[in-house]
């Protein structure tokens, strides 16, 4: 899953000849973009400072340490946003924690609900939105939550998701990957005339992009700059350019390294490239990998070096915030994980060109 402090890069247009898809919404708005959730978040204060140690400095020189998240959080998400500021998703029931990355202090932002799941998230600059994409019960969604005040401001079901599991921002949509259904979904930010909309549009992934059958797809979520997608793929492995237009993807290739195995978020920083376990054999890891694009070779990637830390844990997803690269622990598979603690772990990483 993806999660990051968004940069914009390039302007996306909105595809033609894909078949709308209505949206389900509940609630009434003046604007036709998505529907507002009724649930009002009440913020409490408290303090969740770091117990583990690192070597880590940051550019001042100051040591940076893991910041904890509640017990039993079992995040899978982050973000980040103004000021070292985080936000984390929960899979339990949805609840949303923010604080510092400087100081580790935290504190609630959005309640749970009872059987919802968050997974990927993304803050938006322009709005101040924290987007959200996850599961109430067996129903895809997607959330715009007020990143100041936790309210969640809409929520948009996704007709047909099976596991929506990563999105990405751009200026003129939100792009959601569904990691059993091959496909992307787009929600449309304007249209034409610039008005917000909330239209869905479903795009099928076709050329190279493998079949999955059983297992988990499409995960990571990225946009590059000459306006294209790049995607994960959990299962076949390896990194895939999907063109926003007509969902056809064609497979990115990739010199040196172990290989992109495994991959969960992804997280790009000019033409640097973070995959979260993108290394089979050592999944406490983050793959760097550096990406190129020239008119006579087309795209391609280099791999640089894998970021492992003793404090990871099975990481998920990571964000990008001055020149530290900061990975949740997950912690699939971990024994009792309604009592067991969950941190995000800082990586040091040289800084991006």
């Amino acid at each position: 899953m993806n999660t990051r402090r968004f940069t914009y890069r390039t302007r996306v247009r909105t595809a033609a000849g894909v078949a709308t898809i209505g949206c389900v919404v509940t609630g009434l708005l003046a604007s036709p973009f998505l529907a507002e959730e009724s649930t009002a978040a009440t913020p409490t204060v408290s303090s969740a400072g770091s117990t583990a140690t690192t070597t880590i400095k940051a550019s001042s020189g100051k040591t940076l340490q893991p910041v904890s998240l509640p017990t039993g959080f079992r995040p899978e998400g982050v973000a980040s946003g103004p000021k070292r500021t985080f936000f984390a998703g929960s899979m339990v029931d949805g609840r949303i924690w923010t604080g510092s990355l400087k100081t580790g202090a935290g504190h609630l932002l959005t309640p749970g609900i009872t059987g919802r799941a968050l997974r990927g998230m993304e803050w938006d600059p322009r709005s101040g939105l924290l987007w959200a994409t996850g599961q109430d019960g067996s129903t895809g969604i997607v959330l715009a939550v007020d990143s100041s005040t936790g309210a969640v401001k809409y929520r948009m079901e996704i007709p047909g998701a099976v596991f929506l599991n990563d999105l990405t921002v751009e200026p003129n949509a939100v792009w959601v990957t569904d990691s059993r259904v091959d496909r992307l979904t787009r929600i449309a930010l304007r249209d034409a005339t610039g008005a917000r909309t909330g239209q869905i549009n479903y795009f099928p992934l076709t050329g190279s992009w493998p079949v999955t059958g059983s297992g988990n797809g499409a995960n990571g979520i990225e946009t590059l700059w000459d306006g294209s997608l790049l995607l994960n793929n959990s299962t076949a492995g390896g990194l895939y350019r999907v063109n926003v237009h007509t969902g056809v993807a064609a497979t990115l290739p990739i010199r040196r390294g172990p290989g992109i195995t495994g991959g969960d978020g992804l997280e790009r920083k000019g033409h640097t490239l973070f995959v979260v376990r993108g290394n089979k054999n050592a999944q406490n890891s983050v793959e760097q990998l550096k990406l190129h694009h020239t008119a006579k070779k087309g795209w391609r990637a280099t791999w640089r070096k894998s970021l492992t830390s003793p404090q990871l844990d099975v990481p998920s997803t990571a964000t990008y915030v001055n020149h530290t690269l900061w990975a949740v622990n997950a912690r699939f598979g971990v024994a009792n994980p309604e009592t067991a603690s969950f941190q995000i772990v800082p990586l040091s990483t040289k800084a991006p060109h």
